[in-house]
């Protein structure tokens, strides 16, 4: 029985190795954080977006579109899928975009606020007047 336990520790340390992150010097790549708001560099440029069908909408969910993703040594492409939409939240598609040390890649994910790029500050509905000042805080459509 002792054997048959240490056996299976085994299998799952040497199976989970396989999901630990590359070095940057051995992949090319370096990552910075952990999680779902890592940022990953990359000395190479991505390959072109693929195209994809995207499907009819869905009530109550967000179309997230495909994207390359790096798994340490090359790019793999991860499909599109639908994303059940949250209340104050806004999905931010990953991006790829060159900074001084190589291709960052941005993960997206929800984001809290009416907007993908983050809450605005102090100015809910974005129309230059902060909240503290402004009648109506949350009518978008004011001028």
């Amino acid at each position: 029985m002792k054997r048959i336990l240490t056996a299976a520790a085994a299998a799952i340390a040497i199976s989970s190795a396989a999901f630990i992150p590359a070095t940057a010097s051995a992949a090319g790549a370096g990552y910075v954080g952990a999680g779902a708001g890592d940022v990953i560099i990359v000395r190479t440029q991505p390959p072109a977006p693929r195209r994809e069908a995207m499907p009819g909408a869905r009530r109550g969910y967000e179309w997230a579109p495909g994207y390359w993703n790096w798994n340490g040594r090359k790019y793999v492409w991860t499909k599109g899928h639908w994303e059940r939409t949250r209340p104050g939240y806004a999905y931010a598609r990953p991006v790829w975009s060159q900074g001084k040390d190589g291709w960052e890649l941005d993960r997206g994910g929800w984001r809290h606020g009416d907007r993908a790029d983050g809450p605005r500050r102090g100015d809910r509905d974005g129309d230059g007047v902060p909240n503290r000042a402004d009648d109506h805080p949350n009518n978008p459509r004011r001028n």
